[in-house]
């Protein structure tokens, strides 16, 4: 494992995230993994961070409030599409994705929530601040496209406690 400013790298971490990245997340001894295409890498109160966003009716929902962490992998490769699209589209309530695409869980170097072994470079976050959406306060016309099953998102801010190429 190479350590990294995950700064360094944010046109490739952006890059990657819109093609798709897994956000993993552990509690009570189940993990699991879903494909995010959103993503934003900042600087606030002084400490790198990375903020996710997950829809309230997912099963990642349900751990990561469990949580105070969470890991993001961003494939580097093609070799995870087909995976990518299977942790996006089916419930880790019904499946363990990891086993179903063929993923391989390895620990976090500081967090107790794993990574994807192989996919090229890691976040790891511990969450300072999770916020749900307002949605009294947000856009109508991105509400209507986004929004209009009223599944909203609650968003993660990670501080960033270790960034690494595997």
């Amino acid at each position: 494992m190479q350590n990294i400013n995950a700064f360094d790298h944010a046109e490739t971490i952006l890059k990657v995230l819109a093609k798709g990245a897994f956000l993993t997340t552990a509690a009570g001894g189940k993990q699991n993994t879903m494909t995010i295409g959103w993503g934003s890498l900042g600087n606030i109160w002084g400490k790198s961070v990375f903020t996710v966003m997950v829809r309230q009716s997912r099963y990642t929902h349900e751990l990561i409030e469990a949580s105070s962490e969470f890991t993001v992998s961003l494939p580097l490769t093609a070799e995870f599409a087909k995976a990518l699209g299977l942790c996006g589209t089916k419930s880790g309530r019904d499946m363990d994705k990891f086993a179903a695409a063929g993923l391989v869980a390895e620990p976090g170097q500081t967090v107790k929530v794993p990574v994807i072994k192989g996919a090229g470079l890691h976040l790891e976050c511990r969450i300072l601040e999770k916020r749900e959406m307002a949605p009294e306060n947000f856009d109508q016309a991105l509400a209507d496209k986004w929004y209009a099953d009223k599944d909203w998102h609650t968003y993660y801010t990670g501080e960033i406690v270790a960034a690494y190429l595997d």
